[in-house]
């Protein structure tokens, strides 16, 4: 038994939910999401809360139960709230800027980076150092969060790179090098 998917999801007040056999679909202050769900899960609403079950007992409907559960719950929590990811950029001369619906990176490469934010995403850079990506759909935020990380992921030696915000970087000493060598 799934006991995430046994969880009912609470539905805040300012939000609608829309449920028509496999197809839900949430409205809420920040925008609208909507998701099709496997045939092996129903979803039920009761007043203010969403009720997830399973059509059978197969292993598909026992693995699909928690994960539509949690991604109703997360299409929920961003159509009133949304999310954020925070990056952190460190190194000498490194830096960020937006420019319309690009970002523009300068991480010790040749040339700066440059990466398009897909639609219904914010990009905000402060203080040339911190990038906050921020939408409603939990996954793209994420997705778009960790392409800005890989342009340069912290190096070890000295912890320069782009890290979210709060990561913790395991360091490594370098080499000793022998004194008085010719």
């Amino acid at each position: 038994m799934s006991r995430i998917g046994k969880r009912p999801i609470l539905i805040p007040n300012k939000v609608t939910i829309e449920i028509n056999g496999q197809y839900v679909a949430a409205k809420g202050p920040k925008g609208s999401l909507d998701l099709t769900l496997s045939e092996k899960i129903k979803v039920f609403q009761e007043s203010d809360t969403l009720v997830i079950e399973r059509a059978d007992n197969s292993r598909t409907a026992k693995e699909r139960h928690g994960l539509s559960r949690t991604l109703i719950a997360n299409m929920v929590e961003g159509v009133f709230k949304g999310f954020e990811k925070r990056l952190s950029i460190q190194g000498v001369g490194y830096r960020a800027q937006t420019q319309g619906s690009k970002i523009i990176l300068n991480v010790g490469y040749s040339k700066p980076v440059e990466m398009i934010v897909p639609q219904g995403i914010q990009v905000v850079v402060e203080n040339n150092t911190q990038v906050v990506v921020s939408g409603i759909d939990k996954e793209i935020v994420g997705n778009v969060a960790a392409q800005i990380r890989a342009v340069r992921p912290p190096e070890v030696y000295k912890g320069k790179g782009i890290r979210y915000l709060g990561e913790f970087v395991r360091r490594k000493a370098g080499k000793a090098g022998k004194a008085g060598k010719k």
